[in-house]
């Protein structure tokens, strides 16, 4: 985290504040009372804007670019008394530090570092948009800067391409909330999108898939029959850094290796381990085929890297090194022989070796490598920096071995995953991440120490575009959660809440629309919360907003609904004596917001019985414990990760105790299939009853085939044929390792249990 000093005006912009805010985000660090105000309180009639330093030319000439994508007009670039923001650089501040103090005669001082001065426009855009709907808004005087120096959104361009005016937008997006890095994901296994003059073939061949994959259509594989193209010119990507610099964005590409390699040796064969013909992935997942290890292979990276390094001046090349299947290494000479001669143990040592390679050769030009946290596999290359996308475990590793980090864990910052209710959502390869979740991240993790903390440049958010084809898409995917992400890391801890923060995004979005951007309005949805009273299940139901003329409707699917809409009041929650689906929506003045919500409620005779396992769920999937087994919630496909506990490769035994004996006809078992995320049906379940928790009576096994056959989004049925007993233990065999051919290949299956329903 960046320290700063200040000098004596800065100094005195920082004393406490009460009553005194701004509608911005990200929120500032510091706001005061301003001793001026303006005539009529009125920020839009600032008519010029003017700086005495050249350097500043760039930042005013984008504020105008940006004031007229608002529609509004851009002020006059003179001298004045009168109605004017008067820019300054500061040669006292350091980093990316800005104040605005208001001044005398209508005028706004705005005075800062260059980023800071930037920055310190970003702020008065947003609130020159506001005083055109607000007449008492007025500025605050304000002392701002980052807590954190890698504030960065991520974009795949690989799985489906965009066009480079979109490109722009999505800078434009991310400079407007302070932001200082895109992250350029050009090169994966379904194409090539970077020009490379020395390999022609790489886009001529790596840029054409001839299908995608339908849906989630793994097996049997299902291909949309439609082609998809597209890369960009070397023209292109220039032009498109010039434009992320004058917006103090750094532009971070990212070309994979060794992993993720297939479009380009679609392109050159003869840099793969077996040399044979290939053509870019079209469905998704990881292909075993990967860059080998021989001299040849890392010599065409080496020029590759060359080219990427001669059109991106950032510091920090990205080259992914992450999901890398070893199936082809163990089967091919040459990397055998290079683990042999450079006495290397197993293929996550040769990993590091190549990694180690190009870490070496980026470093002798002047640059540096930052890789997924799986470049922590077989030993961390000297001066790499780690992406922690798989929890924070990886970056917190790099940082005890003093090894700059970017946190991006999956669970926080993966915005290719749900933000809203799954049914209500567009399609997406699973997760939820809704933006409450984002607000709370917190990127240093306590158990680092302060001086490891230092380490820690910041954090970024992901979205990888597998199920996201089109820009209005990438937008709702993106917005409003990149809000929430930008002020955890521009006012770190000083944020003010949630509930200060879910208030000036309503503001905020109106500034969006301006801007033409086509965020999710999920954050208006219903969430319902329930709990469990002796026999029956007691629902309240919530929205983030609640306001004069507000309320939440609701009725039940099984009823005449349009006979029968119910307002809902926080102090009668709704009472559930039977299985049942109901919709809910939030209204304000009888206008419907956000989208409905469908929820299912399951009642049955083992609701918040106890059960125990004699092995514990995943640490990574293990919300809620044992009792969300039994909570008359059941998990449906699509995933969300909240619904489900999972195991990997192992058996757990669940004993199920109901409190007496009574006679039981069914037992409903939701588990999942969704072989892409290595989640796979057990390969056997045995069920056995007892009467006295000792002498238990088996009966009939399910195997493999009878489990597929029988296997429903609505769970797995199991007749009990009226038994009579207190406790059912469930004996479930997880699959076994993942074939050759299934993403995940040789790694432990997972299994993932949900509701377990007992009538």
């Amino acid at each position: 985290m960046k320290q700063f000093k200040c000098n004596v005006f800065v100094a005195l912009l920082l004393l406490p504040f009460a009553g005194f805010t701004q509608t911005i985000i990200p929120a500032p660090q510091s706001v005061t009372k301003a001793a001026h105000s303006f005539d009529e309180a009125k920020i839009s009639q600032l008519r010029f804007i003017y700086s005495s330093d050249e350097t500043l030319e760039d930042e005013i000439n984008v504020f105008d670019e940006m004031i007229n994508q608002l529609g509004y007009k851009a002020p006059e670039h003179k001298i004045s008394k009168y109605d004017v923001i008067h820019l300054q650089i500061d040669t006292h501040m350091s980093g990316s530090q800005y104040t605005i103090q208001n001044k005398e005669n209508n005028s706004i001082e705005l005075r800062g570092t260059e980023d800071g001065v930037f920055y310190g426009l970003m702020s008065l855009l947003q609130l020159i948009h506001q005083s055109q709907t607000n007449s008492t808004l007025t500025i605050s005087n304000m002392a701002d800067y980052p807590a954190y120096d890698w504030r960065g959104m991520h974009l795949d361009c690989c799985r489906h391409f965009f066009s480079k005016e979109f490109v722009k937008k999505y800078i434009d997006l991310i400079a407007l909330h302070k932001m200082n890095v895109f992250h350029w994901h050009l090169t994966d296994d379904q194409g090539w999108r970077i020009e490379i003059k020395k390999y022609p073939l790489l886009t001529k061949i790596g840029s054409k898939r001839k299908e995608t994959m339908t849906d989630k259509n793994f097996d049997p594989y299902i291909g949309d029959g439609k082609p998809v193209e597209g890369f960009y010119s070397q023209e292109d990507i220039k032009e498109i850094v010039r434009y992320a610099k004058s917006r103090h964005v750094t532009v971070v590409p990212e070309i994979e290796m060794p992993g993720h390699a297939q479009a380009a040796l679609s392109a050159y064969p003869e840099y793969s381990c077996r040399k044979q013909a290939l053509e870019p992935l079209t469905k998704w997942g990881v292909s075993d085929d990967v860059f080998c290890t021989s001299e040849a292979t890392i010599r065409f990276v080496e020029d590759v890297l060359d080219e990427v390094m001669a059109l991106f001046p950032s510091s920090f090349i990205h080259i992914g090194g992450d999901e890398v299947p070893k199936s082809r290494w163990k089967a091919c000479p040459v990397c055998q022989k290079n683990m042999k001669m450079n006495s290397l143990k197993n293929e996550d040592e040769l990993q590091s070796y190549f990694i180690k390679r190009i870490d070496a050769y980026v470093t002798s030009k002047g640059r540096n490598i930052i890789g997924w946290d799986e470049i922590l596999d077989g030993g961390l290359a000297p001066n790499a920096a780690v992406m922690s996308w798989r929890g924070e475990d990886g970056g917190i590793a790099a940082a005890r071995q003093k090894h700059k980090v970017v946190m991006t864990p999956g669970t926080h910052c993966y915005f290719d995953h749900y933000q809203g209710n799954k049914n209500t959502e567009p399609l997406s390869i699973g997760g939820f991440t809704p933006i409450e979740k984002v607000y709370a991240y917190q990127p240093a993790p306590a158990i680092l120490s302060a001086e490891q903390k230092k380490y820690i440049l910041g954090a970024q958010a992901n979205i990888w575009t597998e199920y996201i084809a089109t820009t209005d898409h990438v937008e709702y995917m993106a917005l409003p959660r990149m809000s929430a992400l930008a002020e955890v890391l521009w006012t770190g801890d000083k944020r003010p809440g949630f509930d200060d923060f879910k208030n000036r995004l309503r503001t905020h979005f109106t500034f969006l629309d301006k801007l033409n951007v086509h965020y999710a309005t999920s954050i208006f949805d219903v969430t319902a919360n329930s709990n469990i009273v002796n026999d029956h299940v007691e629902v309240k139901l919530q929205s983030a907003y609640s306001k004069n003329g507000s309320s939440i409707r609701y009725y039940f699917l099984d009823e005449k609904a349009y006979l029968d809409i119910k307002k809902y009041s926080d102090d009668q929650p709704i009472i559930l004596s039977k299985s049942c689906k109901m919709k809910a929506q939030y209204f304000e003045n009888d206008v419907a917001l956000g989208h409905a919500l469908t929820d299912e409620y399951l009642i049955h005779k083992a609701l918040n019985k106890q059960i125990t396992s004699d092995i514990e769920p995943s640490k990574y999937y293990h919300e809620g414990g044992l009792p969300k087994l039994l909570d008359a919630r059941a998990g449906h496909a699509p995933r969300i990760s909240s619904d489900w506990l999972g195991w990997s490769g192992q058996n757990p035994v669940l004993i199920i105790d109901l409190g007496k004996s009574q006679d039981l006809t069914n037992l409903n078992i939701y588990t999942l299939k969704e072989e892409m995320n290595w989640i796979y049906l057990p390969s056997k379940i045995e069920v056995s009853w007892s009467s006295d928790g000792t002498n238990y009576e088996d009966g009939r096994p399910m195997n493999a085939e009878s489990i597929a056959k029988a296997y429903t989004e609505n769970g797995l049925n199991y007749s009990l044929h009226h038994v009579n007993a207190r406790y059912l233990k469930l004996h479930f065999t997880c699959a076994p390792k993942i074939q050759k051919g299934k993403p995940g290949e040789g790694e432990d299956a997972w299994l993932f249990l949900s509701e377990l329903v007992v009538d």
